[in-house]
């Protein structure tokens, strides 16, 4: 897989990657972090879409100019939080600008052959719909309670309203059903699976898991492209029908899943979970560096099992302090929120009632409101079906026909 510093070279006018003019040190530096930011819809660096239009640097202040598709671009607002929170990530860095500008014609026309290329190599068509966030729920190593913050965030975010899909892509190790409190047989229509649905006040969950198709005692015993065969199956043969999100709990690590992932489903974006000791931030890190390797965009961090406040009101930070916003600040992301650790979590899971569900009166229930809020307003807002790229894009389509219609 190639890495955003040595991206795939596109076939001759299949976009721009054009090359640039050697800055100083400093615009260098500045020029690969923005390789990190990832425009959602086309699912590449906005270095290598040519949308990074110059850099100057003076002292510690920074200016980075950003031409995009359409002035009214709605992702114009995440696009700017992106560069500005990955080039303050550089330690010598005072303050960042960020100019904003709409490409010409031929520029659009770069982009959108080089979003073409990519689609046509990269992304097989799977059942999830175009205009649903796709969350990846990621971490570098086991243990740190994914899963668990997979299943309350995405409860949280269908009580305000919105249906979300739950993709059990931890195929070895799934624990989403007990979690929910789910059981029963997927069923089959015209050939496609069916998520399993749970309501949750005004929204809706659908999910699937191998835990519906497998004994929770039974060992899965699968390797490499079975393992990619089996999530493929999951996003592509399935009634996903109209999702607001599809939240996906990955497998710790970075392995086959992981890497299958961002061929199958470009557009995902990773939420890296950790812990706060220094150990878990580093092995998180790899979760994120994988996600980008991968042309993902990481869009924040949890951090789970922060502080313990006992019965008498005194906070432990048994785990030690500040893991998740070191982690966030280094990657340049948003820390989305810290779930302190609390006994009333793992009880909830091992009911099958997630804290919001639990009809008793919980800590941590506004914690996870808060993130499902945060992620819904700030970090990844719902899509809109008629988004400045898919409205550009049907321009392109509606052109290239009527031209074949007239040559015809």
């Amino acid at each position: 897989m190639a890495t955003p510093s040595n991206p795939p070279t596109p076939p001759e006018g299949a976009g721009p990657g054009l090359p640039h003019e050697p800055g100083t040190p400093e615009e260098e530096a500045v020029r690969e972090r923005l390789r990190a930011v990832i425009d959602p819809e086309l699912g590449d660096t906005i270095v290598d879409l040519g949308m990074v239009r110059g850099i100057s640097v003076s002292g510690g202040d920074v200016v980075v100019a950003v031409a995009l598709t359409i002035a009214a671009c709605p992702l114009r607002n995440q696009i700017e939080q992106d560069v500005v929170g990955h080039v303050e990530s550089l330690d010598w860095v005072r303050s960042v600008t960020v100019t904003v500008a709409a490409m010409d014609a031929e520029e659009r026309a770069a982009v959108m052959a080089r979003a073409r290329w990519k689609a046509r190599e990269d992304a097989p068509e799977t059942a999830v719909p175009p205009n649903a966030r796709v969350l990846a729920i990621a971490s570098g190593k086991g243990g740190v309670g994914k899963s668990s913050v997979t299943v309350n965030l995405a409860v949280a975010l269908a009580a305000r309203g919105l249906t979300v899909g739950i993709l059990d892509a931890d195929i070895w190790g799934f624990s989403v059903p007990r979690l929910l409190g789910m059981e029963g047989d997927v069923e089959a229509r015209q050939g496609k699976m069916v998520p399993l649905e749970r309501p949750v006040g005004a929204g809706l969950l659908r999910v699937l898991s191998m835990g519906f198709l497998a004994d929770e005692e039974q060992a899965i015993m699968w390797r490499g492209l079975v393992l990619n065969r089996a999530v493929q199956q999951f996003l592509q043969d399935a009634h996903w029908g109209d999702l607001d999100y599809l939240l996906i709990d990955l497998p710790p690590g970075t392995g086959d899943i992981q890497m299958g992932l961002a061929r199958l489903l470009p557009r995902t974006e990773l939420l890296v979970v950790t812990t706060p000791p220094v150990a878990a931030q580093k092995v998180a890190a790899r979760a994120a560096d994988m996600a980008r390797r991968g042309y993902l965009r990481v869009a924040g961090v949890i951090e789970n099992m922060s502080d313990f406040t006992c019965e008498h009101g005194t906070t432990y930070a048994l785990f030690g302090s500040g893991g998740g916003e070191r982690l966030a600040r280094s990657l340049g992301v948003p820390l989305v929120g810290s779930i302190p650790l609390h006994p009333e979590v793992a009880a909830a899971g091992d009911a099958g009632a997630p804290v919001l569900l639990s009809g008793n009166d919980s800590e941590t229930a506004p914690v996870f409101e808060e993130m499902a809020r945060v992620l819904a307003e700030e970090v990844a807002p719902r899509l809109e079906t008629e988004s400045c790229t898919a409205r550009l894009l049907q321009r392109v389509e509606d052109a290239v026909e009527r031209g074949e219609a007239q040559a015809g």
